[in-house]
């Protein structure tokens, strides 16, 4: 077959999805059937007519979502932009990532990625110089990359490795062990871990994880997790021989994290509760084993922030914001009883968002309007230096041991891909290590730092990112994105997604709203709970100031965002449906009133407060609830939902029921479609292969919206 006749017939096939988005864009949606289900809740009747949509294993539900996807899949195969964001896309997609080296045993350990492969391969070499050995290939684990690494940790001799799979992007862990070596795994298999990394003792005989009982097989993407426990795995023994390191019986959803001492003297175990950065923290010496000493609750109430950084013999450090919304770093001399925390690093201006203790010196990262700032101070607090970054962007990394004598970061901007640096503890030198070649000019990109005002008054700031030569015209199509949570800053960084999107002529902004962390934890708790609608505000007011000022026009604006960003497009699109051309909620929770009966719903309530704990509580989460606030006959923007089969962090089921009422909702012309991706989860290990298939329907779907043209028929 001749090219031209291929890509005739290609078109033709194309032409009547293509004509239905945009000559006859009242698209004809599956049947959602509304079932006669009412709760209630402090006396108030809601209805919840698409109830059964949250059984995601129904042969109903299921018919559903094929029949959801063939309508959305048939629009955006119709998209004239779709394949070129696609093969551009994987253009640029194709270039060596690296992750920050770090060094155990005499070692060094790094991932990498050749360009298109599904999942980063992990690396081992002697030195950074040498030609590195493949330790763990996750890409040979399963054919269409959809087995994943959640994370590895190494023993401290460098000798054995025990690393986390994901499945198909659930929450769920299998941790193995692998002989660093051979590049063989051992026997081991641990099943029902969750929200756990993996602590080595000094000795690397073992190491900490944290684990749920077993769950029932059908329930398991949907079940309530509680009662999680820390437990303790000697390398070569079945997990039936592992041994109970803590639990509370009397706490259901108390969550365990241990850490080991640089020493291997100590075993620090935070307590969480939910999604609250506010924390308990207990300790166990590990003299005579995992169990043989008690538990000393240092910290007993979760009145504060405390994370461990590091010791020095019996005197743990502490970042906290104890005193400090903007946090500092304490000590604490466990061997005097009830001895009161002594402040090493003062609280400033910026807020500090990490510290580690590595080489006798403490170093700080500090967010200044959202960017990164990176000084040193020695064991006693004082200042002794700042690491001089490339640029305005994000620093991440520092780690290593208390007797380090270097250590690593990575450094990235909207215009700059992960670049790692070396950074010399006893001379301050910073020197390249990994800087990936991406097939574009950074030159040719402009990134500017605006302050707008939101509906109180409250200045908050935005990132705006564009190809040079753009005008204020009104006319860019252009893409607001935002989260507003769990105490999480947005700061910059690259994704060839979004050069993609700026390279086609479109403009990418970041809202940093309150709920983040951008300025501490008094930006995040004006957001939180009752103060939710500040999030939405503080958004809204991003996307009236891009109007405003002409770099769009509500005509050319969109948004999106994920997870708790979803519940942020979701609400927003109800309350301004007149501001915006296009939305994108990926993830997102929707159900505002039925989150926390889901898997680890009920973590979020911290932020988000519960509707079964007061009549006030119910009141102001179903005033913004996404689901509950969708009206008749309004016309809605364009929106394409955006979820995934199994996702066990944030259900599916509240994209469905969303998207459906949409759909019974919009009166208006604009398309409403769900897009579910199969095989997938909430976002972490996604195969780079789906990750680029997502980023062109995404881009397609938007630029169809913002940046309409009349269609070009062969």
């Amino acid at each position: 077959m001749s090219r031209s006749l291929q890509l005739a017939l290609v078109g033709a096939l194309a032409l009547p999805a293509f004509l239905a988005a945009r000559d006859n864009p009242k698209l004809k949606y599956p049947e959602s059937k509304k079932v006669d289900q009412v709760d209630e809740y402090h006396g108030n009747k809601v209805p919840d007519p698409y109830r059964w949509l949250e059984d995601a294993n129904s042969a109903e539900t299921k018919s559903w979502v094929e029949a959801q996807n063939g309508v959305t899949f048939a629009f955006l195969r119709g998209l004239p932009d779709r394949e070129a964001l696609k093969a551009r896309l994987t253009e640029l997609y194709n270039f060596e990532r690296y992750s920050t080296p770090f060094s155990e045993g005499g070692r060094y350990f790094f991932s990498k990625n050749n360009g298109l492969q599904n999942q980063n391969v992990i690396y081992t070499a002697g030195k950074l110089g040498d030609q590195p050995t493949v330790l763990l290939d996750p890409n040979t684990l399963a054919a269409d990359g959809t087995v994943s690494l959640s994370s590895y940790s190494i023993s401290e001799d460098g000798k054995t490795m025990a690393y986390g799979v994901q499945t198909s992007g659930s929450d769920w862990i299998e941790w193995r062990v692998r002989d660093v070596a051979t590049q063989k795994d051992l026997t081991d298999k641990i099943e029902y871990s969750k929200f756990s990394g993996a602590s080595w003792t000094a000795d690397g005989k073992g190491f900490f994880y944290s684990a749920y009982d077993k769950p029932d097989e059908s329930s398991r993407l949907q079940k309530v997790n509680y009662f999680q426990k820390l437990w303790f795995h000697k390398v070569g023994t079945p997990q039936s021989q592992d041994v109970l390191v803590y639990e509370r019986k009397d706490q259901k959803d108390w969550g365990f994290g241990g850490t080991v001492s640089d020493d291997g003297k100590f075993l620090v175990i935070r307590v969480s509760q939910g999604t609250s950065p506010k924390n308990r923290l207990f300790y166990r010496k590990l003299d005579g084993g995992p169990t043989a000493q008690p538990v000393v609750e240092l910290m007993p109430e979760p009145d504060a922030l405390y994370q461990f950084v590091g010791n020095e013999g019996d005197v743990l450090y502490f970042r906290t914001d104890k005193n400090a919304p903007r946090r500092r770093v304490i000590a604490v001399d466990t061997s005097k009883k009830g001895a009161a925390p002594v402040e090493l690093i003062p609280e400033a201006k910026e807020s500090l968002e990490s510290v580690s203790f590595v080489g006798g010196k403490f170093i700080c990262t500090y967010l200044k309007d959202a960017a990164s700032v990176v000084l040193v101070f020695d064991s006693k607090g004082k200042r002794v230096g700042e690491v001089k970054l490339p640029g305005i962007g994000t620093a991440t990394g520092f780690a290593g041991r208390a007797n380090s004598t270097e250590t690593f970061f990575s450094f990235t901007s909207f215009t700059a891909p992960a670049s790692s640096y070396r950074y010399d503890l006893k001379t301050g030198a910073v020197t390249p290590v990994f800087q990936p070649k991406v097939k574009f000019n950074p030159a040719d990109y402009v990134t500017e730092q605006v302050f707008y005002k939101s509906k109180d008054g409250t200045k908050v700031p935005m990132f705006i990112s564009y190809k040079k030569g753009m005008k204020k015209d009104g006319k860019n199509p252009t893409y607001l994105y935002g989260y507003g949570g769990f105490n999480i800053a947005i700061t910059p960084s690259f994704s060839v997604a979004n050069l993609v999107w700026m390279e086609k002529g479109g403009i990418f902004a970041v809202a940093n709203i309150r709920g983040g962390d951008e300025y501490g934890e008094e930006w995040h708790e004006a957001g939180t709970r009752m103060k939710k609608q500040n999030v939405f505000d503080d958004f809204i007011a991003a996307g009236e100031y891009l109007v405003a000022e002409k770099y769009t026009s509500k005509e050319h604006l969109g948004i999106g965002g994920g997870s708790n960003g979803g519940l942020l497009v979701g609400a927003v699109t109800n309350q301004r449906p007149d501001l915006f051309a296009a939305a994108v909620p990926a993830v997102g929770v929707m159900d505002m009133l039925r989150f926390q009966k889901f898997t680890i719903g009920w973590a979020w309530v911290s932020d988000y407060g519960s509707s079964e704990e007061s009549p006030e509580m119910f009141n102001y989460l179903k005033s913004y609830s996404p689901l509950h606030n969708i009206k008749p006959g309004v016309k809605y923007p364009s929106v394409m939902v955006t979820t995934s089969d199994h996702d066990d962090r944030v259900v599916p089921a509240h994209s469905y029921k969303y998207a459906a009422a949409l759909q019974a909702a919009q009166g208006g012309d604009a398309p409403v479609l769900i897009r579910i991706e199969t095989k997938s989860g909430h976002g972490a290990g996604r195969p780079t292969s789906k990750i680029i298939e997502e980023a062109a329907d995404r881009w397609a779907f938007l630029w169809n919206a913002l940046a309409p043209q009349k269609p070009s028929v062969p």
